[in-house]
């Protein structure tokens, strides 16, 4: 793999895949509303204008691209998903605030004072900001050490409204999708800080990968049919469980690796996750997966995630028979304001394109 990818490529591939996957972040794409990022991710695939690559769109919403292998016979996939955490509204309240439900595992501590856009029935986009009900600290001496939750938590909007009345006039009513500003912010050190690099940074590191291997002359060599799911129900629990071929025989999932005290995944590297809450993963596929990093030069980290499920889980759950592996770059503060560095972008792609050619 050294031949495939030099220093010097890899280098040109990951700043040629930042752009993309900063526009991406910019796109708001909460489960249950991901029609522009699904979009904005077809356009991408396209535009490398890679030979015999098929892309349609799944009943469900998701993106299924396809690449013709020297083989049908043993057909393999690769998933990521481009749906994210964020909320709906659940009430208008008489004050003419707005209550939210989550969707996804968004903790409410990591939304507090955070910008939203909500968007109505007829599109119309309204500006607001999350913040603690009767929040001033010089009106509520307990504003530091309330609970913060769906019940204390809300929506001021951007808007002159103080009743419940005032604010369904805007066109605002219960169901009504509710995205998270992600504010993405490239260092000069390298690192990436936004919401939504779960999984947004691998959907980019799946494209990066085909990028190289478009570069490098390599497709040709691809040895088996391969799928590659861009999923819209991940952060709810069945993106990947279905729109496979029957006879699928590998899958490999690109997620990201979860940073804490006990893991070994870092900021910096690639993580091959061998168990989460749903089980272990196939043993066979997580040998190969160890190997291929090996001779590509690529310093894997292996890791175990306890509170945590992938498209592969649901995959399983639906009934499919193929081996899976999961692998991801290091994502610090999951489910918050995230942070990765293009060191661990640049492991993933690589990766990846060991994978598919191997």
């Amino acid at each position: 793999m050294p031949a495939l990818l030099t220093e010097d490529q890899l280098g040109r591939v990951v700043n040629e895949t930042v752009p993309m996957l900063v526009a991406l972040l910019d796109t708001p794409s909460p489960t249950g509303y991901t029609r522009e990022a699904i979009a904005l991710v077809g356009e991408a695939f396209s535009a490398l204008d890679i030979p015999g690559l098929s892309l349609r769109e799944t009943k469900k919403g998701a993106l299924m691209l396809t690449l013709k292998g020297k083989s049908g016979a043993a057909p393999r996939a690769l998933t990521a998903h481009v749906d994210t955490l964020g909320a709906m509204v659940k009430e208008v309240k008489p004050n003419g605030r707005l209550k939210l439900t989550m969707i996804g595992g968004s903790p409410w501590t990591g939304i507090e004072n955070e910008g939203v856009t909500v968007r109505t029935a007829d599109d119309t986009r309204i500006r607001g900001q999350v913040v603690l009900a009767n929040g001033s600290t010089h009106v509520n001496k307990d504003a530091g050490t309330a609970v913060r939750g769906a019940d204390t938590l809300e929506v001021r909007l951007d808007a002159r409204t103080i009743s419940a009345s005032e604010t369904r006039a805007l066109g605002i009513a219960p169901g009504d999708f509710v995205f998270f500003d992600p504010r993405v912010e490239l260092s000069e050190a390298g690192f990436i800080r936004s919401r939504h690099l779960d999984d947004k940074l691998c959907v980019a590191a799946v494209y990066g990968a085909l990028m190289a291997l478009r570069d490098a002359g390599a497709l040709a060599a691809l040895p088996q049919d391969t799928h590659i799911l861009i999923s819209n129900y991940e952060e709810v629990g069945h993106g990947g469980g279905s729109d496979w071929p029957d006879n699928l025989d590998e899958m490999l999932v690109v997620d990201m690796a979860a940073i804490g005290i006990g893991q070994e995944s870092d900021e910096y590297s690639v993580t091959l996750c061998v168990k989460d809450n749903s089980g272990p993963y196939s043993f066979a596929m997580n040998e190969k997966i160890r190997r291929l990093a090996r001779e590509s030069g690529i310093d894997l980290k292996t890791d175990i995630y306890p509170f945590y499920s992938s498209d592969g889980s649901a995959y399983w759950r639906a009934g499919g028979a193929a081996q899976v592996a999961l692998i991801g770059p290091g994502v610090d503060n999951s489910h918050g304001c995230e942070r990765s560095h293009l060191d661990a972008l640049g492991d993933t792609i690589h990766l990846l394109a060991a994978y598919l050619l191997s």
